[in-house]
């Protein structure tokens, strides 16, 4: 029995010492120094080349390997905000697995660097009351089971006799539902406006916004023409009842906004413009359109733009100066113009970036349900 004892102890410790030995070297990446330079570092003993690769730098950093086959590399001092980074290890982009803090995306592997400097920003987690996120599924005939975020305002499970505005939030072409909360921060954003009573308590719902199995994963923009009608289906008959039947929302058009990001703000523009009964507040952010597709994806705007006027409370875009869809959006605002439809127009400095979508959502939310 004795031996039987000494042999597990003699196992265990060996496999102790094995398992120190297959882990390499203990570090953290990325590591944020006070002054906001950051080091990042990755694992990869037989690498030739690593690189750092993030919207918070212009090109790529190269990375230096020690003894342990550790690269890393300390980048000059970032602004506070949230930045999109990956790696690239011998020509293959792959995201930090050091970082717990995932870029939810269909098109590419990134992580999410927080940098959150002396003051807190709009989407900094502060101690205010907070609201929930959860998780569902809803049914659609044509497309099984769809995954779906609500954001509940602080107070919803308490105030049972009280309806909320409800807020459609659309993610970009390759993101996900997911994207709007861990990206985008909108929850956060919200539980700090609402805490500063400079927004009014909402419900969100953020969709997952492509008609898959209907509409490959592989195909393009969430603005294509395929894609906005099979998702519309999705949306007016079975996601909006399922939302109006599992949670206190007003069912009026002037308690009901939508917005969307990219393919989804393009997506936005089309359902809320085009659906003057259902939406009165209509916000694209950095949208994605064509200009051969203006007229076509906004004809029932266009066809009578005094009642339009009158249908909506807001009309608003924002974009990046540096953005590719600005290519389109400008002419887009000449189209509107002529019509003599109503919009506001912010640009940003910037690019296509979640960053200036935290940016664009701390802005209008602060309107919204605001008459």
């Amino acid at each position: 029995m004795k031996k039987n004892i000494l042999l597990i102890i003699l196992f265990a410790t060996g496999s102790q010492l094995s398992f120190a030995q297959w882990g390499g070297p203990v570090f953290e990446s990325p590591v944020v120094h006070d002054d906001n330079t950051v080091t990042f570092s990755y694992l990869a003993p037989d690498a030739k080349e690593v690189k750092l690769s993030g919207q918070f730098m212009q090109g790529q950093a190269d990375l230096t390997k020690n003894e342990e086959g550790l690269w890393s590399v300390t980048v000059d001092p970032i602004k506070p905000d949230m930045y999109p980074y990956n790696f690239i290890v011998d020509g293959v982009s792959v995201a930090d697995p050091k970082n717990s803090l995932k870029f939810p995306n269909e098109g590419f592997q990134a992580s999410i660097l927080e940098v959150t400097g002396d003051e807190p920003l709009v989407h900094t987690i502060q101690d205010v009351p907070h609201g929930t996120v959860s998780y569902h599924l809803y049914t659609s005939p044509e497309l099984g089971e769809r995954p779906l975020v609500v954001y509940t305002p602080p107070g919803y499970e308490k105030n049972l006799d009280k309806a909320y505005p409800v807020f459609y939030l659309l993610h970009g072409t390759t993101d996900t539902e997911e994207t709007w909360t861990k990206v985008g921060r909108a929850n956060i954003i919200l539980d700090n406006l609402i805490a500063q009573g400079k927004a009014e308590p909402m419900i969100i719902v953020m969709p997952y916004g492509r008609a898959y199995p209907v509409i490959s994963k592989s195909s393009g923009s969430l603005r294509e023409w395929e894609n906005l009608q099979e998702f519309k289906k999705d949306f007016m008959n079975n996601l909006m009842p399922y939302v109006e039947g599992n949670y206190r929302v007003k069912k009026d058009k002037e308690y009901r906004a939508i917005a969307g990001f990219s393919g989804g703000g393009g997506t936005s523009l089309y359902f809320g413009l085009n659906n003057p009964d259902l939406f009165s507040w209509v916000i694209g952010f950095a949208p994605g359109m064509r200009v051969n597709e203006i007229e076509r994806n906004n004809a029932v705007a266009f066809e009578d733009p005094e009642a339009t006027n009158e249908n909506l409370n807001m009309f608003w875009m924002g974009v990046g100066s540096d953005d590719f869809t600005k290519r389109a959006i400008d002419p887009y605002t000449e189209v509107l113009d002529e019509k003599g439809i109503e919009y506001e127009y912010f640009i940003s400095d910037g690019g296509h970036t979640w960053m200036n979508c935290k940016l664009y959502l701390s802005m209008v939310a602060k309107r919204l349900f605001k008459n």
